[in-house]
């Protein structure tokens, strides 16, 4: 048997009260808690994220564990979006663990059946507890956010050549080269022209150069100067989690799944056609359950004035239309909420900030610089 889920007359759609909120966190833990139970990184997750979320702190520390028909007598009354959106908490709290044992990617797989939920990053789990590391990698692929990409969805990219596929690299493509090279006659304050600061800065090939990022990846790069986010790697577990809870299709939360399988476990070798792993950066800290945790809970609340929406797809916008903008007056658009004080006192910084550039970028800014012969201009990002 499952939880049926709700009919229109019977669906709750308020937001969840402290006591369900803390039941949801005790099915999430009970979920995903390895034999010898919840590791530290699992814990901050949990008690970061619903507070952002839902506004009321959790505990889970020595919860007694909840079954899954029980979590489904809790949520009997949420609609699949709700449901879903718990499922994707667990799965990011099991996908932190390496190894994931198998038995915690079967409670997962249970949990999710109890309350409806086909998400294919449950199949993901299964692939990385089982070692198949290349399946997983594939059903990345197969099952989230460019599972239905065509060539034909590149019209925000502005691209001048056919991407066969989603993260296809243009690196012959000088009308493109030039639209990106073009944002830097834009005014001082534009978000334009602040993008092409955060390039230069950091030696970032433009899209349609050799050595660039894929067009669809160079898009999640306004959003750091949206977001305020930096570009270190912890930045990017920030900014994807942004990206993904902005949406409401539940597969951008593969956006999510693969920053963690790149920065975190290492799952994945590579990813979006050009990240490579780099394990460790959720872990590194305390604070970063704290600032992915607020980094969603911005996302989830931004909203487009100009089309009435709730849900964003930050990888499909247009910002080349936004780029001639101040950038406070895009950050209204979209109702971009500001940092709150948590994720700020736990190191969440902007791109203009000291550590919100790395070593090796600032590196790479300045040789790019030298090659081009011109002074090197780091726009106010410092390394630490």
């Amino acid at each position: 048997m499952t939880t049926p889920l709700p009919d229109d007359d019977t669906v709750d759609l308020v937001p969840p009260a402290a006591a369900e909120s803390q039941a949801t966190a005790i099915g999430v833990a009970s979920a995903v808690a390895p034999a010898d139970g919840l590791t530290p990184l699992q814990r901050l997750l949990i008690e970061a994220l619903f507070p952002a979320m839902t506004g009321h702190p959790v505990s889970v520390g020595d919860h007694e564990a909840m079954a899954p028909e029980e979590l489904g007598a809790v949520l009997g009354r949420r609609n699949l979006a709700f449901r879903t959106r718990g499922v994707q908490i667990m799965l990011l709290c099991a996908l932190v663990l390496r190894p994931l044992p198998p038995e915690v990617a079967e409670r997962v797989e249970a949990f999710a059946r109890e309350l409806e939920v086909d998400d294919g990053m449950v199949e993901v789990a299964r692939r990385f507890a089982d070692g198949a590391l290349g399946l997983a990698a594939f059903d990345f692929e197969r099952n989230g956010y460019t599972s239905e990409w065509s060539p034909e969805q590149v019209g925000s990219l502005h691209t001048s050549v056919r991407l066969s596929q989603p993260w296809d690299v243009a690196v012959a493509d000088p009308a493109l080269a030039d639209r990106w090279a073009a944002l830097g006659d834009l005014p001082e304050g534009t978000l334009g022209r602040r993008v092409w600061e955060l390039y230069r800065a950091r030696g970032f090939a433009f899209p349609g150069t050799p050595g660039s990022a894929p067009p669809l990846l160079a898009q999640h790069d306004w959003v750091h100067v949206v977001a305020d986010f930096g570009t270190t790697v912890a930045s990017e577990l920030e900014v994807f989690a942004f990206i993904a809870r902005a949406n409401d299709d539940m597969k951008a939360f593969s956006l999510l799944a693969m920053v963690v399988s790149l920065f975190e476990t290492g799952y994945l070798r590579a990813g979006a056609g050009l990240f490579e792993a780099f394990p460790g950066n959720l872990s590194a800290e305390e604070g970063m359950a704290v600032r992915v945790a607020d980094a969603m809970r911005r996302g989830a609340l931004c909203h487009d004035e100009a089309t009435g929406s709730d849900s964003i797809d930050f990888l499909q916008v247009d910002w080349f239309d936004l780029a001639p903008l101040p950038v406070e007056e895009v950050r209204r658009r979209f109702r971009v909420p500001p940092k709150a004080d948590e994720a700020l006192a736990a190191g969440s910084i902007g791109p203009w900030e000291p550590g919100g550039i790395s070593p090796f970028q600032q590196a790479a800014g300045r040789e790019m610089a030298e090659t081009q012969g011109r002074p090197y201009e780091a726009y106010g990002a410092e390394a630490v």
